[in-house]
């Protein structure tokens, strides 16, 4: 037999036994077709592989292009410069603002060298109408429409545990009984975190089999007894998680995932650098390698991929060195991914560029009226290493009028951006910023209502209007004068930048933050969760304050004195 393609004398994962072995590797048409120690026949292409080893490409199936804050295209053309050749990618920050039209403006824009598929995003908006107002509502009908879609191979992220449990007749309850009905194999994802017990079990009985939120050690191994898969992403892989995993021998029932990769880090990696990081752990190479590659191929029943053999697409990477991951080359169904064709440029319509119909707020917006001398408030504290929140209760001080939250505490407001019904909310934060200046973002998790947080009203007046004149992004003022910003034009979330030049925005905008004594890991992160209603465990939507686990709005002011 003649092939297109023979790789010699590599040192070839076999992902069944989770070992290497020296073989040569023959390719035809895009496929593995033939693994031995010698292949003795001609061929168009011969890759001598002497001291590197071939692995199959990459394979993340949890994750949001949107969190790049970049399009399909752009994002194609970064990631598999770091081996990554397939992603699944739950479009739902473009659905909550544009709907369906946003989901298939992404669904349409195929031609890309990586291979996409995507979950249906379950949850837009995240919890309901009565908490959060979203651009676009995605329901039972809408998900049997993209369920017909080829490239839909799962329910993306469920959030809403309260309404999937225990209330049968709420979207999600009838989202997820329209996918069995239509697919019964379909996976379901979840998003659960710090849920345990019998809400846990209530929660895979409802038909919810995944979660990638952050786990402890003692949630994964509840969660994994329970037959649920994990999707460990970096903020999971904890010293105590690594431990667990390695130490219980749990990689059948895992895969590494990205979640969500802004631009700035997405220019020095992706989902390699997990792999990295879990070898630096103390994770076998093979284990690594089988949980970034096969097992997530696996649970989302691409029996096509995630392995090198026979009758599988040929999607590899050559390393120089395996323990460090050092790429050497990466191949897309056979071909050196330098050589393919930059992805299409991608088109959406008009409308995705003017998209933040916002009323322009002065400073005197953000004065709360109050009658009394004091009050007692429901109060946002920020936790530095994670995108949760607590509860506390203080009293503030009333003067002249008006809550005098100046001086101790960060005030947020969210603004409904869709033209919709205006409305707005506020709530004081702790841990936030603590010098003078302001934040103001379309980039809020899931609706992308407009945010904007501060510590002086007239600098949150010029980041709020500064934000609307770009029609979305990022805004940072410090002391009276805009210090960074990242345009982010189509609906107010992504960019058509390349990613290089997205990423040092992005970046400024961070150090901009910080210089104000904004504490966190991820900061823009934090800032941007802290309207997520799902993410434990009080947030703020133009609604207003949400106590997240029970889904159930809180005043500002509770009592006056």
């Amino acid at each position: 037999m003649h092939y297109d393609m023979i790789v010699r004398h590599a040192h070839v994962f076999d992902s069944f036994r989770k070992r290497f072995v020296v073989a040569d590797v023959g390719i035809q048409n895009g496929m593995f077709a033939h693994i031995d120690d010698h292949i003795d026949t001609s061929c168009d292409q011969e890759i001598n592989a002497d001291e590197l080893w071939m692995i199959p490409g990459l394979v993340d199936i949890h994750m949001h292009i949107e969190s790049s804050m970049s399009i399909p295209s752009r994002f194609s053309d970064c990631v598999l410069s770091y081996g990554v050749t397939t992603v699944v990618a739950d479009p739902h920050e473009i659905a909550n603002v544009f709907g369906v039209e946003g989901i298939l403006s992404y669904i349409s824009n195929e031609e890309t060298p990586l291979d996409i598929f995507y979950g249906i995003p379950s949850s837009v908006p995240s919890t309901n109408p009565r908490l959060e107002t979203t651009g676009g509502i995605i329901g039972e009908k809408e998900v049997r429409e993209l369920l017909k879609q080829k490239r839909v191979i799962c329910l993306g992220e469920v959030m809403n545990f309260h309404d999937v449990c225990y209330k049968p007749d709420s979207i999600s309850a009838r989202i997820i009984r329209a996918c069995k009905e239509e697919r019964f194999d379909l996976p379901i994802e979840g998003h659960c975190p710090k849920i345990s017990g019998s809400q846990l079990d209530d929660f895979l009985t409802a038909g919810v089999s995944a979660d990638h939120t952050h786990q402890t050690s003692a949630s994964v191994l509840e969660k994994i007894s329970k037959g649920m898969f994990l999707e460990i992403q970096r903020k999971s892989m904890t010293p105590d998680v690594m431990d667990t995993l390695i130490r219980h021998g749990l990689y059948e029932y895992f895969a590494f995932v990205t979640d969500d990769v802004m631009a700035d880090d997405l220019r020095y990696g992706h989902l390699n650098e997990l792999v990295k990081l879990a070898v630096a752990m103390g994770m076998p190479i093979e284990q690594a390698i089988y949980c970034a590659t096969f097992t997530p191929s696996r649970r989302m029943h691409l029996e096509d991929r995630g392995a090198i053999v026979p009758g599988r697409i040929a999607d590899f990477i050559l390393l120089r060195d395996v323990k460090q991951f050092d790429i050497h080359s990466v191949y897309k169904k056979g071909v050196l991914t330098q050589a393919l064709p930059k992805a299409k440029e991608m088109r959406f319509p008009k409308h995705f560029y003017h998209s933040l119909h916002c009323q322009a707020a002065d400073s005197g917006f953000f004065l709360i009226p109050c009658k009394g001398t004091s009050a007692v408030c429901n109060i946002m504290a920020v936790e530095p290493h994670a995108t949760f929140t607590s509860h506390v209760k203080e009293t503030v001080a009333i003067c002249d009028g008006y809550l005098a939250w100046q001086g101790k505490y960060t005030l947020a407001c969210v603004m409904e951006r869709y033209g919709k019904n205006g409305n707005h909310a506020f709530a004081l934060v702790k841990n936030a910023l603590c010098k003078r200046g302001a934040v103001a973002t379309s980039w809020a998790h899931d609706h992308h209502n407009v945010l904007v947080l501060g510590t002086c009203e007239e600098d949150m007046a010029l980041a709020q209007n500064t934000l609307l004149k770009m029609q979305g992004g990022y805004v940072v003022v410090v002391d009276g004068q805009i210090r960074a910003k990242v345009a982010l034009p189509i609906g107010g979330i992504v960019s058509e930048a390349p990613i290089e030049v997205l990423g040092k925005e992005i970046a400024q905008a961070k150090a901009a933050i910080q210089e104000l004594g904004y504490v966190h890991d991820n900061v823009i992160m934090s800032i941007s969760t802290l309207s997520l209603p799902v993410s434990p465990m009080i947030k703020l939507t133009d609604r207003g304050l949400i106590l997240t686990k029970s889904q159930t709005i809180i005043p500002l002011v509770e009592e006056y004195l």
